[in-house]
Protein backbone atom coordinates (compact mmCIF):
# COMPACT_ATOMS: atom_id res chain seq x y z
CA UNK A 1 0.00 0.00 0.00
CA UNK A 2 1.93 3.32 -0.70
CA UNK A 3 1.38 6.06 1.22
CA UNK A 4 -0.19 9.38 1.23
CA UNK A 5 1.57 12.56 0.39
CA UNK A 6 1.49 15.31 2.70
CA UNK A 7 -0.72 18.28 2.14
CA UNK A 8 2.87 20.12 1.79
CA UNK A 9 4.22 18.25 -0.21
CA UNK A 10 1.38 18.06 -2.43
CA UNK A 11 1.50 21.88 -2.07
CA UNK A 12 4.84 21.98 -3.84
CA UNK A 13 4.19 19.60 -6.37
CA UNK A 14 1.47 21.56 -7.65
CA UNK A 15 3.64 24.89 -8.10
CA UNK A 16 5.92 22.53 -9.75
CA UNK A 17 3.35 20.99 -11.99
CA UNK A 18 1.87 24.96 -12.96
CA UNK A 19 4.74 25.28 -15.75
CA UNK A 20 4.05 22.04 -16.89
CA UNK A 21 2.19 21.66 -20.13
CA UNK A 22 0.31 18.58 -20.54
CA UNK A 23 2.39 15.13 -21.40
CA UNK A 24 -0.41 12.57 -22.56
CA UNK A 25 -4.26 13.38 -23.84
CA UNK A 26 -7.29 10.90 -23.01
CA UNK A 27 -9.68 11.56 -25.98
CA UNK A 28 -12.68 10.02 -26.71
CA UNK A 29 -11.97 6.73 -26.12
CA UNK A 30 -11.11 7.19 -23.05
CA UNK A 31 -8.80 5.83 -20.60
CA UNK A 32 -7.46 2.49 -22.49
CA UNK A 33 -4.79 0.34 -22.09
CA UNK A 34 -2.52 2.34 -24.48
CA UNK A 35 -3.11 5.44 -22.91
CA UNK A 36 -2.08 3.82 -19.45
CA UNK A 37 1.08 2.74 -21.18
CA UNK A 38 1.77 6.38 -22.39
CA UNK A 39 1.04 7.84 -19.05
CA UNK A 40 3.10 5.04 -17.13
CA UNK A 41 6.00 5.94 -19.56
CA UNK A 42 5.48 9.75 -19.22
CA UNK A 43 5.75 9.04 -15.17
CA UNK A 44 8.87 6.76 -15.41
CA UNK A 45 10.27 9.54 -17.45
CA UNK A 46 9.39 13.07 -15.14
CA UNK A 47 7.58 11.98 -12.16
CA UNK A 48 5.74 14.62 -12.33
CA UNK A 49 3.53 15.21 -15.35
CA UNK A 50 -0.31 16.64 -16.53
CA UNK A 51 -2.41 14.68 -18.24
CA UNK A 52 -5.59 16.36 -20.68
CA UNK A 53 -8.57 14.76 -20.83
CA UNK A 54 -10.84 15.33 -23.56
CA UNK A 55 -15.03 14.87 -23.98
CA UNK A 56 -15.69 13.36 -20.34
CA UNK A 57 -17.81 15.29 -17.31
CA UNK A 58 -16.42 15.87 -13.75
CA UNK A 59 -17.30 13.05 -12.57
CA UNK A 60 -16.00 10.92 -15.42
CA UNK A 61 -12.23 12.30 -14.96
CA UNK A 62 -12.61 11.71 -11.24
CA UNK A 63 -12.84 8.23 -11.71
CA UNK A 64 -10.22 8.09 -14.31
CA UNK A 65 -7.69 9.80 -12.08
CA UNK A 66 -8.26 7.00 -9.15
CA UNK A 67 -8.42 4.50 -12.14
CA UNK A 68 -4.61 5.74 -13.25
CA UNK A 69 -3.89 6.34 -9.27
CA UNK A 70 -5.05 2.17 -8.74
CA UNK A 71 -3.26 1.12 -11.71
CA UNK A 72 0.07 2.79 -12.06
CA UNK A 73 0.77 3.51 -8.26
CA UNK A 74 0.34 7.19 -8.63
CA UNK A 75 -1.16 10.08 -6.98
CA UNK A 76 -3.61 12.68 -8.70
CA UNK A 77 -1.99 16.00 -6.71
CA UNK A 78 -4.71 18.15 -8.73
CA UNK A 79 -7.34 18.06 -10.96
CA UNK A 80 -8.67 21.25 -12.29
CA UNK A 81 -11.18 21.30 -15.50
CA UNK A 82 -9.92 19.07 -18.05
CA UNK A 83 -6.33 18.66 -16.48
CA UNK A 84 -5.17 16.27 -14.15
CA UNK A 85 -1.76 16.51 -12.35
CA UNK A 86 0.20 12.82 -11.29
CA UNK A 87 3.38 11.98 -9.16
CA UNK A 88 4.91 8.95 -8.91
CA UNK A 89 8.30 9.44 -7.47
CA UNK A 90 10.94 7.61 -10.06
CA UNK A 91 11.95 4.73 -7.32
CA UNK A 92 8.13 3.59 -7.10
CA UNK A 93 8.38 2.13 -10.75
CA UNK A 94 10.46 -0.32 -10.20
CA UNK A 95 8.47 -1.82 -7.30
Amino acid sequence: MKKSLSNIKKKALKAKAHALKPTVMIGQHGLTDAVLAEIDIALNAHELIKIGIRGADKNERFEQGKKIEAQLNADVIDQIGGVTVLYRPLAAASR
